[in-house]
């Protein structure tokens, strides 16, 4: 059993900031690349920012300079620290992963947390 959970969604202004946290949890040998896509409605899922188990992270040109990855290896968690929020942020935030799991390699998604930049 394998379980990527998504929490620190929410509502706020435009201009603020959220922290995102995916913890994954059950049988896991090893993590290769962990990161996070969102959609909003109407519009199609999209890469946001990702974080390979090399070291090496990759964002959107939309979120470039305002976002972060980072991650806690021991704890199997992923973060994304969202700063100057705008409106076109506003979509359903999905945590993504693939892993070894009971020897067998697969991709994982969280159930997705709401984000909402509104005034």
């Amino acid at each position: 059993q394998v379980q990527l959970v998504e929490s620190g969604g929410g509502l706020v202004q435009p201009g603020g900031s959220l922290r995102l946290s995916c913890a994954a949890s059950g049988s896991i040998v090893r993590i290769y690349a962990m990161g996070w896509y969102r959609q909003a409605p109407g519009k199609q899922r999209e890469l946001v920012a990702t974080f390979t188990s090399g070291g090496s992270t990759n964002y959107a040109d939309s979120v470039k300079g305002r976002f972060t990855i980072s991650r806690d290896n021991a704890k199997n968690t992923v973060f994304l620290q969202m700063n100057s929020l705008k409106p076109e942020d506003t979509a359903v935030y999905y945590c993504n992963a693939g892993l070894n799991s009971g020897g067998l390699y697969g991709v994982h998604w969280g159930q997705g947390t709401q984000v909402t930049v509104s005034s």
